[in-house]
């Protein structure tokens, strides 16, 4: 099992580099004016081509319309659809239609009841994310609030899908999060900034070194049992 590493939210060459040069598998571009993570389509662009080829390039939305999909599809070129919003599975599957592009749900999980829904997007999709809920607040947005869940809920689960962990995850519990949930993929945003969408190089490296060598700690200590 390879793990797969995703920088979220970035907004800036130094940023984005830092990510590259680490070595991270997937980088982030959010498109939400709401989030203090948001790009221009402009600025996505220029990100998206510096980092092709060498990583692959998550395009996240939140309950987008159809014109800004298409838009992000025919100019940044995303290879993944992160689609972090109240989108349903038939919403799901029409954008992954339209646009030729993979897309990955995000779920926000609080309680073993909220997996109730995988099943129900598992046809639709190409990966699940899951994600902390979000705090009720009227400013709270659905992602990036540094917020971890009790990954026991989603030990060594197997909806059929790719799963990606995300929420509350940063440089110190990286390690103890692999080690729970058995998973393949993580994503970090807040766990590795300064202050709100302001990403630390140094904080985007120790994340994925940690990871890496959590992971392969975990895969001698599968290679060691009888």
């Amino acid at each position: 099992m390879t793990l797969e590493v995703k920088i979220c939210g970035l907004k800036t060459i130094e940023a984005l580099d830092a990510a590259l040069e680490a070595g991270a598998d997937l980088v982030g571009l959010v498109f939400f004016p709401k989030s203090p993570r948001n790009v221009s389509l402009d600025e996505a662009v220029v990100l998206a081509e510096r980092a092709r080829g060498r990583a692959r390039v998550v395009a996240l939305v939140v309950d987008a319309d159809d014109a800004a999909i298409a838009s992000i599809a025919a100019r940044v070129r995303p290879d993944l659809f992160q689609l972090h919003g109240h989108e349903s599975p038939e919403r799901s599957a029409a954008i992954r239609a339209a646009t030729g592009v993979p897309v990955m749900k995000a779920l926000a999980v609080a309680e073993p009841e909220d997996l109730e829904v995988v099943a129900s997007f598992v046809p639709h999709v190409d990966r699940i994310l899951f994600d902390a809920k979000p705090p009720r607040r009227p400013d709270a947005l659905p992602g990036g609030n540094g917020f971890s869940f009790d990954w026991r809920l989603i030990r060594d689960l197997d909806p059929g899908r790719p799963v990606m962990l995300s929420g509350g995850l940063t440089p110190e519990t990286v390690a103890e999060a692999l080690a729970i949930t058995g998973v393949s993929s993580v994503d970090v945003s807040s766990g590795v900034e300064s202050a709100p969408g302001v990403k630390d190089p140094e904080r985007i490296r120790a994340f994925i070194a940690h990871a890496r060598e959590a992971d392969r700690l975990r895969e001698r200590t599968r290679g060691s049992r009888p």
